[in-house]
């Protein structure tokens, strides 16, 4: 009986444990954030190559962004909000940031690097938004 007790507070300890740190992990978006979208609009004989996205692409970019970048998401589009529309994006990139200079700043020297990635993942033109977190 000791043993499954001791057992049981191990595997609890365990799980709160794992737990507090994926909280610490997980940034919170915040007011007043800048918000990078590259948004990829689908369109026919377009292709996206979402696992080299999200393993390569992205988080090259996200080193050049250093402490400046709060977290980044990655989104992969599934449908149109309209029944039997097409897809309006293909995939949509998100970049929160302290400071918008800051990230033209650390991205300006990249820019033909992360240009140059393009080719490996994806023969689309992104549309980039560039805004203000508010709530």
């Amino acid at each position: 009986m000791k043993l499954k007790l001791m057992v049981s507070v191990f595997l609890l300890s365990a799980c709160f444990t794992a737990f507090s740190q994926e909280k610490q992990n997980m940034a919170v978006v915040e007011k007043g954030l800048t918000k990078v979208s590259i948004m990829y609009p689908y369109a026919d004989g377009k292709t996206f190559n979402m696992e080299y996205y999200e393993t390569k692409h992205m988080p090259m970019v996200a080193t050049f962004l250093g402490s400046n970048l709060v977290k980044y998401t990655i989104e992969k589009g599934l449908a149109s909000g309209i029944p039997n529309q097409p897809l309006p994006f293909m995939a949509i990139g998100t970049f929160y940031v302290k400071s918008l200079v800051e990230y033209q700043a650390a991205i300006g020297p990249h820019r033909d690097a992360i240009r140059a990635d393009f080719s490996n993942y994806t023969n689309i033109s992104p549309v980039i938004l560039v805004s203000e977190v508010v709530k």
